[in-house]
């Protein structure tokens, strides 16, 4: 039997950034206001997709590179992003590799070429590749049913439950909502636990609606490893990090903590001023969120993703299966204006066409602890860029990437990528928030009860237990695997709030109980976890 395992922030607190971040909706930024916009693609199948004739010279490419490390410092003066790693590798060469600024704000230590960065949701793309080789060796296919290795695993219905394969859950068309169970993993929940719940979640129509979860892809690449007889970490290493010499790559938290040379998380505090205040260890999702590695390991994954899976003349994964994780899905972003251009997503990359035929294959991701990635690949033209930062997300990595492309083909950019990007990130942060200011009670407001009426112990099937407790005469609520403890002020009548914490953080939340006739409290609302109706509580 395998192995089974469910196994620009002004605040002072992260943004509302999973290890996802907002990869396609970025991906369909792009395609709708770069110059070459994307076209829809071809219709998919299996076969590779038609090849394109290069259109990029070697010296505008060579060009591109003399004016990268002009943009790189221009975006960091701009953003304060303390620390950047880039790489570009053109014809199987690597023609840029550079790293910029400080490891930690404060402390010695220049980013180099081998400056270990955590790599949040470009780990996607990278989990895909290993995928791609258990595939190639026959031990499972992209088709096979999820629950034929993790027989645990469900979903809210049934039906979906026995269907739901591999691919369905990489390319995010498994009718699970936008990052479910990302705040099971906020209240210190672990992968087992996350993904033993997912069935509680709503669900959407099946493969014909996109969500962007990373423990739904976390559960694909699970299921792949127990078809290995393996750990999902042993496998990406021995697949694809050994194999392809990325001696500094790793899928466990543990690895990137012990390295000497490695790039903190920074957020940007009150002031305006960036410090390394949080630590990111994202174990429980680790093939959607969870490697790390550098710049220069991640100039082999690019030549390797490139040349069809080929590496130094030797074949590192099958060429038809990587092939495959480089096809559209499944829509991810529809087009809203006739003029607009739609988004795909693939088996772990956002995929379009551009007005040339060119496939486009690009990914993002984003810590709102503190780092933010990018990479992008012209495959016809043998041409990608990876960019590493230590930094919440601001814009500057995906704008140094779309800069890099504008310049190599236009000559120089044709948006002011960086403001149009953090504009993007800006209203994703915004969009969590709580409608209500609970740093400031209504006028009138009613007083609250009696401590006793609202302390006790409350039930809900998917969060677990919630306690609130009267301590020194304040309130407290208390959530989650540890649990965790939060400071419950008064707002109005029987509502309250607290400072939300975590990847997922949306500032203040609010607390609402509901009194009954005998004058208890039944139940609890807590309002961030409440987005697919599961944040009620009930009194045990």
């Amino acid at each position: 039997m395998g192995v089974r395992r469910y196994g620009r922030h002004r605040r002072g607190r992260p943004r509302v950034y999973v290890a996802a971040g907002l990869a396609s909706v970025l991906a369909a930024t792009y395609a709708t206001t770069a110059t070459t916009a994307a076209a829809g693609p071809p219709p998919r199948s299996a076969a590779a997709p038609r090849a394109v004739a290069p259109m990029i010279t070697d010296k505008q490419v060579a060009d591109a590179v003399a004016k990268l490390g002009g943009q790189i410092r221009a975006g960091m003066e701009k953003t304060g992003v303390p620390g950047v790693a880039v790489a570009v590798v053109h014809k199987d060469k690597v023609v840029y590799l550079k790293g910029f600024g400080e490891r930690e704000v404060g402390k010695a230590g220049a980013v180099s070429p081998d400056t270990v960065f955590q790599l949040a949701s470009l780990s996607k793309p990278v989990a895909s590749t290993v995928v791609a080789d258990a595939v190639g060796d026959k031990a499972l296919d992209w088709g096979t049913p999820v629950t034929r290795h993790l027989p645990d695993f469900a979903l809210k219905d049934a039906w979906v439950t026995r269907h739901v394969t591999v691919a369905d859950l990489m390319s995010h068309r498994s009718g699970l909502p936008d990052h479910a169970g990302d705040l099971l993993e906020d209240l210190g929940y672990d992968q087992q636990y996350i993904l033993g719940h997912l069935r509680f979640e709503p669900l959407s129509p099946f493969r014909a609606s996109y969500a962007y979860t990373n423990f739904g892809f976390t559960a694909a690449a699970e299921a792949v490893a127990d078809a290995k007889d393996t750990t999902w970490e042993k496998l990406a290493e021995d697949s694809l990090y050994r194999p392809a010499r990325m001696t500094a790559t790793s899928s466990s938290f543990a690895d990137y903590e012990k390295a000497a040379n490695k790039a903190v998380t920074h957020v940007e505090n009150a002031q305006g001023h960036w410090e390394a205040k949080f630590v990111r260890d994202a174990d429980a999702q680790s093939p959607a969120g969870g490697v790390s590695s550098t710049a220069r390991d991640m100039t082999r994954w690019l030549r390797l993703q490139l040349a069809n899976g080929k590496l130094a003349g030797e074949q590192i994964v099958p060429a038809e299966q990587l092939q495959r994780t480089h096809l559209p899905e499944i829509v991810s972003q529809p087009p809203a204006p006739p003029t607009d251009r739609a988004g795909f997503y693939g088996l772990g990359w956002n995929v379009s066409y551009d007005d040339q035929g060119r496939l486009r294959l690009s990914h993002s991701g984003a810590f709102g602890l503190g780092a933010n990635t990018s990479v992008t690949m012209l495959p016809a033209e043998q041409l990608g860029i990876v960019v590493l930062t230590n930094g919440s997300p601001v814009g500057l990595a995906d704008s140094v990437a779309f800069n890099f492309f504008d310049t190599a083909q236009q000559g120089g950019p044709t948006q002011d990528w960086l403001s149009l990007i953090g504009q993007v990130y800006e209203k994703e942060e915004q969009a969590g928030r709580s409608p209500t200011d609970y740093t400031k009670p209504p006028s009138g407001a009613a007083d609250a009860r009696a401590d006793d009426v609202y302390t006790g112990t409350y039930r809900n099937d998917y969060y677990g237990p919630l306690t609130v407790t009267a301590d020194d005469g304040a309130l407290s609520l208390h959530l989650g695997r540890k649990p965790l403890r939060f400071a419950l002020t008064h707002y109005s009548g029987d509502t309250f709030s607290f400072e939300t914490v975590g990847e997922n953080a949306v500032g203040r939340t609010g607390v609402t109980f509901t009194v009954g006739d005998d004058g208890q409290a039944s139940r609890v609302k807590v309002e961030s976890l409440d987005t697919n109706g599961l944040g009620t509580f009930t009194r045990e």
